[in-house]
Parts: structure tokens; C-alpha cells; sequence
């Protein structure tokens, strides 16, 4: 079906082992993170997922993916069921969805160069022509083919997070997660890395979710917007209804929140 998203989200439910509650005998008690969460990513969306710390954004994130196993509901990809996969089923599914994490430094091996850095999952994957293919992602994120034999800590904050990006668009996937990923960086260095973005997305066909705290970054990237309380959704619209129209007293306080050059423009509502 032309119209059909590419991915579906049902009554979405996760729950976690509270391991702050841990008691001496017996399972810590579950914590339930996300609640009957249902949206659509459409094809070709970059969809903001924005929340306060401990809304579940994150949570959420991971699961999409399959990096945790949702405790109900279900997901669908592409229209198929992958709620319970397991590792051998999901792997012809992983380089169709792949992740950007947030800090470069933890996901990027450090005794491994560049070039190798972004070849391990095409080899994995079982993928022909690695190092052409190498390349090309160095290529799509601006970055000279000599970088190929750096290390990540030769590397500047904003470059090592353009190899994340190769990586991820190495596998030529259909669906990116990307979790805080300029949370990190200096004011220049993310607008860099969200002009590659909003570039990549246009120009390889990608669909997107991006993770932020910070909502200006989502208002920058983002064509729609979904707005996380306490593992629920209260708000799920086009980036400008939310900005300019917000329904939820929640999604208020986050635009009121964010830094403006004049105070006399603060007003959301």
C-alpha cells in the first residue's frame, strides 16, 4: 500500500526492573516507562521526539529499533510485525533501521581508524564493495576520503559525529534514529550537523526520528513533532501547529523554556 507509514506504533508498552526497589530476595519490581503509546512514522517524515528527562524518549527510541523489546503492544515495519523478533529474524532488518548515538566518543571504537569504523557493520551485513562504499558515506557527510585513517580522537566533537552519520548512512538504510545527537556540540558544529541531516534526508530518501531536550533544535530539523509526558504522548502534530497552536500544558512550559534573544517574544500561546 502506497500510503501505508513505514513504521506503525499500537498501544506501545515497556516496562523496566526498578533497580532502585531491588530488595534483598526476589525480582526488583517493574517501572512502567512507556503507556499504550500508538503514532505512525510516515515515509520520508523527520519526526521530533521531545520530553523532559524521564519522559521515555529514549526508551521509546530504542525500542523502535529493537534495542529493547516492548513488554506489549505492537510494531510495525515497513507492515511487518517485528514486536517479538528475535536476534536472527531482526538481523536482515537492522541495516534498515540504524542508530546515531549521542556521544561519538562511547560508540566509536577508539583502536579502530575511521575506515574501519564504518566498515564493520557492511561487513557484518555481508554487504559487497566496503570500501567503495566507505567512501561515498565519507563523501555524503563532507568529510575528505584521508580521514579514512584517523582515529576518532584525532578528530574534532562535530567530525566524529559526521563518521556516526557515515556509518548509519553506510548501510543505505530506510529508517534513522538519532538521540541527542548535537547535544554535545558547539552552537556552529550543530548547525552543521542538522543542515547534513535536512541534506541526507532530501537526498537519500531517509525517514527520521531525532531525539532532543533542546526544542529549537526540533523547530530547525523536524516536520512534525511528538511531545512525551511520563511515557504518554501529549502531543503529536505538524512542527508548526505544535509551535504556533500548542494543545497541552506540557508542551507550553517546554516553548516557554526555550532560550529567546528578546523576552517581549516569549509567547507561545
Amino acid at each position: 500500500m502506497p500510503d501505508e507509514p513505514l513504521i506503525r506504533v499500537e498501544n506501545l508498552r515497556v516496562s523496566l526492573a526498578d533497580m532502585t526497589q531491588k530488595p534483598l530476595i526476589g525480582r526488583a519490581p517493574r517501572l512502567e516507562i512507556l503507556k499504550g503509546l500508538s503514532f505512525d512514522i510516515p515515509r520520508g517524515a523527520v519526526v521530533g521526539i521531545v520530553g523532559g528527562s524521564g519522559s521515555g524518549k529514549s526508551t521509546l527510541g530504542r525500542t523502535l529499533i529493537r534495542l529493547l523489546e516492548p513488554t506489549g503492544g505492537t510494531i510495525r515495519f515497513d507492515g511487518r510485525d517485528i514486536t517479538h523478533l528475535d536476534e536472527a529474524a531482526l538481523r536482515p532488518m537492522r541495516r534498515r533501521m540504524q542508530m546515531i548515538f549521542q556521544d561519538p566518543m562511547s560508540s566509536l571504537n577508539p583502536r579502530r581508524r575511521v575506515a574501519g569504523i564504518i566498515a564493520g557493520p557492511l561487513r557484518l551485513h555481508g554487504l559487497d564493495r566496503v570500501s567503495a562504499r566507505v567512501d561515498e558515506a565519507l563523501d555524503h557527510v563532507g568529510l575528505p576520503r584521508a580521514f579514512r585513517n584517523r582515529y576518532p580522537h584525532e578528530l574534532s566533537g562535530g567530525q566524529r559525529q559526521r563518521i556516526g552519520i557515515a556509518r548509519a548512512i553506510a548501510m543505505a538504510p530506510e529508517f534513522i534514529l538519532a538521540d541527542e545527537i548535537v547535544s554535545g556540540l558547539d552552537v556552529s558544529s550543530q548547525a552543521q550537523v542538522l543542515n547534513l541531516l535536512e541534506r541526507l534526508v532530501k537526498d537519500l530518501g531517509l525517514t527520521l526520528a531525532f531525539i532532543s531536550h533542546d526544542l529549537s533544535v526540533i523547530r530547525r530539523l523536524c516536520t512534525r513533532v511528538m511531545v512525551l509526558q511520563q511515557g504518554e504522548i501529549v502531543e503529536n502534530a505538524a512542527t508548526a501547529d505544535v509551535f504556533d497552536h500548542p494543545q497541552a500544558a506540557y508542551t507550553r512550559e517546554l516553548l516557554d523554556a526555550i532560550p529567546l534573544p528578546d523576552p517581549d517574544q516569549a509567547n507561545w500561546a
